[in-house]
């Protein structure tokens, strides 16, 4: 008599399972996201081939080469380029030019005579021709593939042997050994590593294009995140031309790095210089406008904070609103412009912006936070040719962060003459030469803002 096929609930969003239906998951708290899976059981007789340990100097450095493309921001990303063999993980909203990208990456590898196999399970092939001819594909060998059976698509990968392989996307794959539906995490986790198998024992260039849920993180199970070599997030406005292509996780390059596109009719266009792009529209002595010099990475970006403070409505509860900023660490600021300098926002309303739809996560942007609102109450610019950077702390000491030189040598670059920074780290600048440049040491935010207004 045949074994009745057991059931599991299983968690869409973070993998939680549970022998039955529940309305919220007790691991994530997101609501209805279970949904009932037959648990696949893996036959007894199966059996792993043995394996042997090696002692650490017995065992030989790989050298692994890289594919590189005429695009340098996405080789930057990636760390000097697609290294063979890794898989990488691609997320971001619909619509939002995954697809777009990877096909320019399709177009540039066939130019350079690589085999590229690029397998669409969302579109028809006359709509991927139709985008293509818009970017310019030539008569590389590009091949494409309409199907979502993961069988088919490694008989044709093996039967095609390309040296890069595209999936659009992992949510539309199904593997037959299991029984669920498309897009679940059973599917996801068996498409994945499916593809991961392939990809190491073939030496091939693999990308997964993932959705992401409505919170902003990939879909899926972050197990999928652990599987992969490189996760890279595409993100940015719908109403701005640029498209923000950053790591989140990099096994063979940094982490955080960052490239900028710009949206336009043939395609995707790399921007080289990212802070001359978001500067150029900065208004000319405006108060509330302050550049800071921060790091996405290992590249120095200049952006620009502005502020905006005015008499609130809503007596007794002010509007905080922060974009492109952490709202915690702005609450602190703010608490500490008042404590330490006597300012008093009770009946204001404060609004922070990071132009361009950027988003500022390390501290190095605390002092411009800190100038940006001052100078909004002042109603007194900053000097036009200013940049600042600096940790403000909790007694209102400016604080030293990393990477002081690669900073002022980007503001110099866009023609900044004067950059506010720690006292403490004009120490470890004076031994450089830095010709043309004014060098401002604060040591706390009571003698920055007594020193500029």
């Amino acid at each position: 008599m045949k074994d009745k096929a057991k059931t599991v609930f299983i968690c869409q969003t973070c993998g939680f399972r549970s022998p039955k239906w529940l309305g919220r998951c007790p691991s994530c708290g997101e609501w209805n996201s279970l949904v009932e899976e037959v648990e696949e059981v893996a036959p007894a007789e199966f059996s792993f081939p043995p394996s042997e340990a090696l002692l650490y100097r017995d065992i030989q450095e790989i050298k692994k080469p890289r594919l590189k493309i005429p695009v340098e921001e996405f080789n930057k990303v990636l760390g000097g380029g697609v290294v063979l063999g890794s898989l990488v993980l691609i997320g971001g909203e619909p619509g939002i030019g995954k697809s777009t990208l990877l096909l320019q990456v399709c177009r540039d590898f066939a130019d350079q005579g690589e085999r590229v196999l690029y397998i669409s399970g969302e579109e028809s092939l006359e709509q991927i021709k139709l985008r293509g001819d818009r970017l310019g594909v030539k008569d590389g060998e590009l091949y494409l593939l309409a199907e979502t059976n993961m069988e088919r698509i490694l008989v044709q990968a093996e039967k095609l042997q390309p040296r890069v392989l595209v999936l659009d996307s992992v949510q539309t794959v199904f593997s037959a050994k299991l029984s669920s539906s498309p897009g679940t995490i059973s599917q996801v986790r068996e498409v994945a590593s499916e593809i991961f198998r392939y990809s190491k024992k073939n030496q091939v260039s693999s990308f997964l294009i993932g959705h992401i849920t409505k919170e902003g993180s990939l879909a899926g199970p972050k197990s999928l995140e652990h599987m992969v070599d490189v996760v890279l997030l595409f993100e940015g406005e719908r109403d701005h031309s640029h498209r923000v292509l950053r790591a989140l996780k990099n096994r063979f390059g940094p982490v955080s790095e960052l490239a900028i596109f710009e949206m336009a009719s043939g395609g995707l266009q790399a921007i080289p210089n990212p802070s001359a792009f978001f500067l150029k529209e900065r208004p000319a002595d405006e108060s509330g406008s302050v550049v800071v010099s921060t790091i996405k990475g290992t590249r120095p970006l200049l952006a620009e904070i502005q502020a905006l403070v005015s008499p609130t409505l809503f007596v007794g509860n002010p509007r905080r609103m922060t974009i492109g900023l952490d709202h915690f660490r702005t609450a602190m600021l703010l608490a500490i412009i008042e404590r330490k300098l006597g300012y008093s926002f009770g009946g204001e309303d404060i609004y922070l912006n990071v132009a361009g739809g950027l988003t500022i996560e390390e501290p190095a942007a605390d002092l411009g936070v800190v100038l940006a609102v001052v100078s909004c109450l002042k109603n007194k610019p900053l000097p036009r040719d200013m940049v600042v950077f600096g940790e403000v702390g909790l007694s209102g000491e400016i604080r030293s962060v990393g990477s002081p030189l690669s900073r002022i040598k980007e503001a110099l670059s866009l023609g900044f003459k004067t950059v506010l920074l720690p006292k403490g780290g004009l120490t470890l600048l004076e031994k450089e030469n830095l010709p043309g440049v004014r060098l401002l040491g604060v040591q706390n935010v009571k003698e920055s803002v007594q020193f500029i207004f």
